[in-house]
């Protein structure tokens, strides 16, 4: 079985302090895809590089305390891709991709648009730019796995408040119909959705810290792991872990087979 988590930490120093790690060396991942980091090489604690049985990989954020990337691999990796090539985005920290002899595994974080106008443009134009490659990665011929924060619920059953939403960023329509044209156009699989078409309440990966989103359980589903068809389809089980909390988002885990 292959397994392969996704995590946003929302910080990874907050997160280590919330027993993140003790929590990871339980679930004996291939592949763990981090975003959020909010930190430098220079922040990071032993553990946090290279965790029992892993090697970490990185691509942080110019900005200190801002954004960032990590995947850790049980296996070496054969190459790492640090960044798409555009200056504005890289600078960020917002895509990192490693190469295991034929699989490539992706972490990626999206830019969140709801800050205001500004972000929302930077987020559109991210997004226009990520399209291609999305295309030449499915494309090359390779099984891909791209984990991350994506900042789009697709379908009104990824959140709680669809109908009051769909003006906001994360449910705009203009977002929703470009992930449709991932999925159905580009031919990526959502693996979640692919193992569970139908849930609800209990596909929700974040929770806004403002009122009582946890424990009212008013989420949205942002986190995903979008797949090439080959690997996609031996997706087998799937699970958000909601029983400790070490961001306002959960992690999602997907079990495939080799």
């Amino acid at each position: 079985m292959l397994r392969i988590i996704s995590a946003n930490l929302n910080g990874i120093r907050s997160a280590a302090n919330k027993g993140f790690y003790q929590w990871l060396s339980n679930q004996n991942a291939d592949f763990v895809c981090l975003q959020e980091l909010k930190a430098q090489a220079a922040d990071l604690t032993a553990q946090m590089l290279n965790p029992d049985g892993l090697h970490g990989y990185f691509h942080y954020a110019e900005k200190k305390g801002y954004s960032g990337v990590g995947i850790y691999s049980k296996t070496p990796a054969d190459a790492v891709i640090e960044g798409l090539g555009y200056a504005d985005i890289d600078s960020e920290g917002r895509y990192l991709e490693i190469r295991v002899g034929n699989l490539s595994i992706v972490s990626l974080y999206l830019p969140s648009g709801s800050s205001g106008e500004e972000r929302q443009a930077i987020k559109f134009s991210v997004m226009e730019r990520f399209f291609p490659h999305l295309a030449e990665l499915i494309g090359s011929g390779r099984e891909v796995v791209v984990c991350g924060d994506w900042n789009i619920a697709h379908r009104p059953a990824d959140l709680k408040n669809w109908r009051g939403n769909q003006k906001n960023s994360g449910f705009l329509p203009e977002e929703r119909a470009w992930m449709t044209r991932v999925l159905d156009e580009l031919g990526w699989v959502d693996t979640y959705r692919y193992l569970h078409p139908d849930a609800t309440d209990d596909c929700y990966t974040w929770w806004s810290n403002r009122g009582q989103a946890w424990a009212k359980n008013v989420g949205w589903r942002i986190d995903y792991q979008i797949a090439t068809p080959g690997i996609g389809g031996k997706a087998t089980t799937a699970q958000i872990y909601k029983q400790q909390r070490f961001s306002d988002h959960a992690p999602l885990t997907i079990d495939y087979l080799p």
